[in-house]
């Protein structure tokens, strides 16, 4: 069967770049969001997010009439669903949301529909959603009743994507695909081999849910080490960047870059379904996300004993002191700020500081409502005139670019060795 069709649901960081790149092969593609607002932003054509060749892809695809966004599904061909799955309290997965997108596809679904999950979810989700389906519906067939023969085909494939490089990954990139049948995985590959022009994968349904949880645990656990030992060094009085540089000329040594902590909806995340379905046995991948949750709150006492030492050089009250945050997304160059420590950072540093407090985010216009009254969004030159004490929290390609000779402050608290 053709997928002359296909739905997206959820058109945020993921499913916005999906639905247009199924566009670029001239695909009918029906965006769903229950943001309103986020539907209208889209029929006109444009975008609320920095994505590199979005924006373009999105206008086209718009004008062409190959992309239209509504509220609720209409039928198709095949549904992904890229929709958030977010911790609820004590590090719980949360997959309300993954509940009602796929609830919502209960009045549309017809035999021969192809139902994709692609949202970060524990494993089992994909079953358990297929359970729901055959409870809803039970005019149609599901694979976990009646196998290769069934009227609905559910998969599971998790998407690969660098922010701000989504299009170009999700084309790129190989894909993993997990299918709960054979027939399933393979409808699956046919449909992501329209626009994808890496390998596409094909495993069980379980696997493709652990190898997502999987790669983004590895990545922390990689992290927490470098955040260790920058902790380590601090105290031992080591420059960091200096030893992971010279670590790293070993041929079989790949350590990675300290930072702040660990932000973004995956990284920072995916970890704890782990660690939720596997309490006893996700020793190492705790420990690691407790590693990388402790890290703004080791750089905030670095910024309190910063402050410290210059009110007594200085011999100025503390609420004369300006202090500059330079980023608040999660990681650079882009304008997300998602679980960004960066923001943690800056949020703890207003609950004690009594002074002025600068943010330089060049990629964003407007703060996030937890700091709005708290700081004051500028530029890296006003900040550079004014400030105390700087914060170098994101390694943006602007703040790479500052001069050396534009940076007269002593007091300097840089996270990302950007001025090391």
């Amino acid at each position: 069967m053709n997928f002359n069709t296909i739905s997206v649901i959820g058109l945020g960081y993921i499913g916005l770049p999906t639905a247009a790149a199924f566009t670029l092969s001239r695909k009918q593609v029906i965006g769903v969001d229950i943001n309103q607002d986020a539907v209208d932003t889209i029929n006109r054509g444009t975008i609320n997010l920095i994505e590199s060749d979005l924006s373009k892809v999105v206008k086209i695809a718009v004008q062409q009439g190959l992309l239209h966004a509504v509220c609720r599904p209409q039928p198709a061909d095949a549904f992904l669903i890229a929709v958030p799955t977010p911790l609820s309290e004590g590090y719980q997965p949360d997959i309300s949301y993954v509940r009602t997108a796929v609830l919502s596809l209960v009045p549309v679904l017809k035999s021969g529909d192809l139902v994709i999950l692609e949202s970060t979810s524990p494993v089992g989700t994909t079953e358990q959603m297929a359970g729901l389906l055959a409870w809803a519906r039970p005019d149609l067939t599901f694979p976990q009743q009646v196998g290769e023969a069934a009227d609905i085909n559910m998969a599971y494939c998790p998407e690969r994507v660098l922010p701000s490089k989504a299009m170009l990954e999700l084309i790129k990139n190989d894909r993993v695909i997990g299918g709960m049948t054979p027939r399933c995985s393979a409808r699956a590959a046919d449909l992501y081999r329209i626009f994808v022009e890496g390998e596409c994968i094909i495993t069980d349904v379980r696997t493709a849910e652990m190898c997502k949880l999987t790669e983004n645990s590895f990545r922390d656990v990689n992290i927490a080490f470098a955040n260790e030992l920058s902790l380590i060094c601090d105290q031992q009085q080591i420059n960091i960047w200096e030893l992971i540089a010279l670590a790293n000329r070993h041929p079989r040594v790949k350590i990675l870059q300290p930072g702040p902590g660990v932000g973004g909806h995956c990284i920072a995340v995916d970890p704890w379904f782990i660690v939720a379905q596997n309490s006893v046995h996700a020793r190492l991948i705790r420990t690691a996300r407790q590693v990388n949750d402790d890290q703004p709150s080791w750089v905030v006492n670095k910024v309190k004993a910063a402050v410290a030492d210059f009110l007594t050089y200085s011999g100025r009250k503390i609420s004369t002191v300006t202090i500059a945050c330079f980023g608040l997304a999660f990681k650079q160059d882009i304008d997300d700020l998602r679980d960004s420590p960066a923001v943690q950072v800056t949020q703890m540093i207003s609950t004690w500081h009594c002074g002025p407090i600068l943010v330089v985010e060049p990629n964003i216009r407007i703060l996030p409502e937890s700091l709005v009254g708290q700081v004051t969004l500028t530029d890296s030159d006003q900040a550079l005139a004014t400030a105390d004490v700087l914060v170098m929290l994101v390694d943006h390609r602007q703040f790479l670019a500052l001069k050396p000779s534009s940076i007269a402050q002593r007091w300097i608290i840089d996270t990302k060795g950007v001025w090391r």
